[in-house]
């Protein structure tokens, strides 16, 4: 009888174990991005996507819509330069109100007055919004567009009959107080993570949440990059062990190059871990830079494919051993050159070269491309009028600074000769170099 006992004992914590192991196993992770979430029928369309995996607990982890994040961005800088934001925050909410108009029925007033309370704590925050705290500030304003998206969303998947909770993105990323680009704490996020979702999903099918948001120990609201919901959708997977994530973009999936500028752009079926990084270090737009590492880590395959046709697979990416030879082109916009000079017949040390290093650290502001001569060093960064704002008057005092805006990086992998000569033409060419294998060129556009 004993034995027995003991035997109903060991089979229930099997069969919880297996239990668990299943529910993890089932587990996957979509997001959403602005394209795929901009009007009120894409968002039928997303719900249509959902209704494909009826079995599955998926965490929807959403972008904000369209192209809120530029707008809030205006709406921002119009408050600092302190010119009138009244136009802009109504046309704003007039967007939102009119995908709300198109998914809810005139008697689910509720929605609606939800929005115009966000937009009330909006006009709140941009109250107090300053240009000496401006990193602090534009994560409090910009992380609106994800709160309202996720809110309407939530509000039309239960009126779809799916069975889903919302939760805070900024209660469960622990990040520091980098804001603009905050750093991840791995293990308080994991804890967070893993608690949350389980009381959810022991209650919900669905889980949404709020992509490209974090937050630190003392409640503020932070952001983890632009374009930075990819990598949240890497973070809830890896800190849940989901079977897979999925990225649901405009585009089949991954390209050799952008269907818009490229022609004749190819579709990779599969990419490795390795190739998929490289490809996000040198800025292809179609996946996050800091999205790959965790899953890679933990060996969780991405999906990249078409929300409008989601019958068709996309691109995995995933462990493999496939290398690609066909030439990889990668176009960045909105680029700067600064050059960094000396003029008292010196030369470029390892010491200032060590200033200018420290000094781009600081200001968190990445090296897209650099070059330098006896006398000169050069970067290629991202416009960012604000940080860069600053470098330059940190180190105006040891170097003649020269500056262009406005340009355009242009990276080509698995590089030939006639390839080069065709993104070459036609305009002005600031700096180039090429490797083995690699060219990179800044030019005007």
């Amino acid at each position: 009888m004993e034995y027995l006992f003991v035997l109903m004992l060991n089979y229930e914590k099997i069969a919880a174990y297996f239990a668990i192991h299943y529910k993890k196993e089932q587990m996957q992770v979509f997001k959403f991005g602005g394209a795929s979430i901009k009007d009120a029928e894409a968002v039928r369309n997303m719900s249509d996507i959902l209704k494909r995996f009826p079995d599955e607990k998926i965490i929807i982890v959403v972008s904000a819509m369209g192209k809120t994040t530029n707008a809030l961005e205006e709406i921002l800088h119009l408050k600092l330069d302190e010119l009138s934001i009244e136009t802009a925050i109504q046309n704003l909410f007039q967007y939102h109100s009119v995908i709300i108009s198109k998914l809810f029925e005139k008697n689910e007033a509720n929605i609606l007055q939800l929005l115009e309370r966000m937009f009330e704590d909006l006009k709140i925050k941009l109250s107090g919004v300053n240009k000496s705290r401006y990193d602090e500030s534009y994560d409090s304003i910009i992380s609106f567009g994800e709160m309202i998206s996720s809110s309407i969303l939530l509000e039309f998947l239960k009126k779809e009959d799916f069975s889903i909770s919302k939760i805070d993105a900024k209660n469960c990323i622990s990040t520091d107080e980098s804001f603009r680009d905050a750093l991840v704490d791995w293990e308080q996020t994991k804890k967070s993570i893993q608690k949350i979702i389980h009381h959810e999903f022991s209650q919900n099918q669905l889980v949404i949440t709020q992509g490209f948001l974090g937050g630190t120990s003392n409640g503020k609201i932070t952001t983890l990059g632009r374009e930075g919901s990819d990598f949240t959708a890497a973070i809830f997977a890896y800190c849940t062990n989901a079977q897979a994530v999925t990225i649901w973009k405009d585009v089949p999936g991954i390209l050799n190059g952008d269907p818009k500028k490229i022609k004749d752009a190819v579709l990779y079926q599969e990419l490795s871990y390795q190739e998929a990084a490289e490809m996000t270090y040198y800025g292809a737009s179609v996946i996050h830079p800091k999205t790959i590492k965790p899953l890679a880590i933990a060996g969780i395959p991405m999906h990249v494919r078409s929300f409008s046709s989601p019958e068709k697979g996309g691109t995995i990416i995933h462990n493999c051993k496939i290398v690609h030879e066909i030439p990889c082109i990668i176009i960045k916009e909105k680029q700067s050159l600064i050059t960094f000079k000396l003029t008292d017949f010196t030369f470029i040390t390892e010491a200032l070269f060590g200033k200018i290093f420290e000094a781009l650290n600081k200001h968190h502001i990445k090296i897209n491309m650099m070059q330098n001569t006896a006398i000169s060093f050069s970067v290629c960064v991202n416009d960012d009028l604000h940080r860069l704002d600053q470098l330059i008057n940190e180190l105006k005092d040891d170097f003649s600074i020269l500056y262009n805006k406005g340009l355009e990086l242009i990276t080509i992998k698995n590089c030939n000769d006639s390839l080069i000569e065709r993104m070459r033409a036609g305009k002005e060419i600031y700096m180039e170099q090429r490797t083995r294998k690699n060219y990179q060129v800044v030019k005007g556009v």
